[in-house]
């Protein structure tokens, strides 16, 4: 089982994505940003009540909803997991879940209509956080362990080449 190595992540990023979103409310103004290397990166505090791009604003509610689902979503496929890998990508989605459902629930406006903090800027990338980098990288992973047939069991799906499809056809 990789039930704990999948919740030590989540812990890990969690605990990262709380201490960094205190540093930026405490050190930053929303505005004016804080220049790192140009205009490439910088620390920029924007307050987030939709989804990715800022999509959804009006719907913080159901965005909450969908956040908590995929918390209970992921535990649920962890208590089986046999896979490293799959942990690691479902401990990122789960840990970034976490951390932006705690906004979501706790911060103001009110309970299921927070607004995310967000903070890092890169180039023209919208504002994020650590929580969004980690459900984008675990959801990147795991779609990559999906292509190329690795299953959250630890087995390993083989596709048959076109000689064996073939062959069969022919038999």
């Amino acid at each position: 089982m990789r039930l704990r190595t999948l919740l030590i992540i989540a812990a890990v990023l969690l605990g990262l994505d709380l201490l960094t979103k205190v540093v930026a409310v405490a050190t930053l103004t929303p505005g004016e940003p804080v220049y790192l290397i140009g205009d490439w990166l910088r620390f920029s505090l924007v307050r987030n009540p939709g989804a990715a791009f800022s999509m959804a604003t009006s719907m913080t509610w159901l965005l909450t909803l969908v956040a908590a689902a995929v918390v209970i979503g992921v535990i649920r496929i962890g208590r089986t997991l046999r896979s490293l890998w799959w942990a690691i990508g479902l401990g990122m989605v789960l840990g970034g879940a976490l951390g932006n459902l705690i906004d979501r629930l706790f911060r103001a406006p009110g309970p299921l209509q927070g607004h995310v903090v967000d903070y890092l800027a890169v180039g023209w990338w919208p504002v994020f956080n650590v929580a969004d980098s980690a459900i984008v990288c675990g959801a990147i992973l795991l779609v990559v362990l999906t292509v190329f047939g690795f299953e959250p069991d630890g087995t390993r799906t083989h596709r048959q080449s076109a000689e064996e499809n073939t062959e069969e056809k022919t038999v």
